[in-house]
């Protein structure tokens, strides 16, 4: 299979690492010094840039008919745009906020905790993300995935970085070191606490989920998410 990078930083870096692993070819890496010469000789693109470059690289993906699984976070209120143009040009996409295989499975676990808590009195959510210096964005859109799994299983309404009212949940961001992502979220009452954690090791796990779905994507039309990849229900 032949795959476009977009964006080669670190992330990018360890991508072309695992592709090329499992036996792909890397027909383009774009960084902000070169073009998208190549582009459309791609069979998919994996888009982990930096916000203000997504909107352009999976654009410039629709526009040359190449399925792009997208990793970048902090360019979502042009989600919908993006939308459009895909099923206008009849394109394949799959964004995510973490492609992580154990992420999506706390996701999951996430939800699954949100409607039992939804049925209890007394519990207050609270949500806490660490990230290495680097991350431009704040909260990381994980966490932001994981609050509104939250939202679509309780009477909680929105988050927030501030300080939480009624109906909202207070995400704590954290910006040190090189902390690839740590995610808690923790349910609280006079009584006891509820908590359950993901811990990143390295980056290993994003990107190799990354190219799972690459490989998944590869050949189809439509907008998906690791749900569908790893067909979790």
């Amino acid at each position: 299979m032949k795959i476009a990078l977009l964006g080669y930083g670190k992330m990018g870096q360890v991508i072309e690492r695992i592709a090329l692993e499992r036996g792909h070819e890397i027909v383009l890496k774009k960084d902000e010094f070169n073009t998208y010469d190549g582009l459309e000789t791609a069979d998919v693109a994996i888009d982990f840039s930096v916000p203000m470059a997504a909107v352009d690289n999976i654009s410039a993906c629709f526009n040359n008919n190449v399925p792009v699984v997208s990793g970048t976070t902090g360019w979502l209120e042009r989600y919908d745009e993006m939308i459009a143009l895909c099923k206008e040009k009849n394109g394949g996409f799959i964004s995510s906020s973490n492609f992580s295989l154990g992420v999506n499975l706390f996701f999951g676990l996430n939800e699954y905790l949100a409607k039992m808590m939804a049925k209890i009195d007394g519990y207050k959510v609270t949500m806490e993300e660490i990230h290495h210096i680097h991350k431009l964005d704040a909260p990381s859109g994980t966490a932001i995935s994981l609050a509104q799994g939250v939202i679509e299983n309780s009477n909680y309404n929105n988050w927030t970085l501030e300080q939480a009212k009624e109906n909202e949940i207070h995400i704590e961001a954290v910006r040190t070191g090189e902390v690839p992502g740590t995610h808690t979220v923790t349910y609280d009452s006079g009584i006891d606490s509820i908590e359950i954690k993901h811990t990143a090791h390295n980056r290993e796990g994003f990107a190799l989920g990354a190219v799972i779905a690459a490989e998944w994507l590869a050949g189809k039309q439509g907008i998906f998410s690791m749900r569908d990849v790893l067909n979790i229900q």
